[in-house]
């Protein structure tokens, strides 16, 4: 499978497509605002018609979980999709996903949003972000 994934405003699924409001975004804060992952999963012709499974974690720049109130920050779920008619055996089908986000009340500082499939993860299903912190305030 591949995966892409983006950081967004909003996003929102519709009639198989992904719409996206303010995407690409990689430096957010300092305060905590609440945003989106809007996701694009290539499936294998062979792998179609076979429920899957996400997570999606969020990690801090020491590799480790991100924890909120003692909970880890994960996000999980399924997905299936059929082979449509008239396709030519081979192609690649899209599922799109949409993850809407609270704000996360974050320390500035680097994070990544990891997602596995199947138990399964590549170093490039990722997406990356930097939480800005306060501001100084002058003496």
């Amino acid at each position: 499978m591949k995966v892409t994934m983006l950081l967004a405003d909003a996003a929102q699924v519709a009639q198989g497509k992904l719409y996206i409001l303010g995407g690409g975004w990689s430096i957010t804060g300092p305060d905590p605002v609440p945003g989106a992952i809007a996701i694009k999963i290539d499936v294998p012709w062979d792998q179609a018609n076979r429920q899957h499974r996400f997570e999606l974690s969020l990690f801090n720049s020491d590799g480790q979980l991100v924890q909120v109130d003692n909970h880890p920050v994960r996000i999980e779920g399924q997905f299936e999709i059929g082979r449509p008619a008239g396709i030519p055996p081979g192609t690649p089908l899209d599922v799109p996903l949409s993850i809407t986000l609270g704000p996360l009340p974050l320390q500035a500082g680097r994070y990544v949003w990891r997602c596995s499939i199947d138990g399964e993860t590549h170093e490039d299903w990722e997406v990356a972000f930097t939480k800005r912190g306060q501001p100084a305030r002058p003496a």
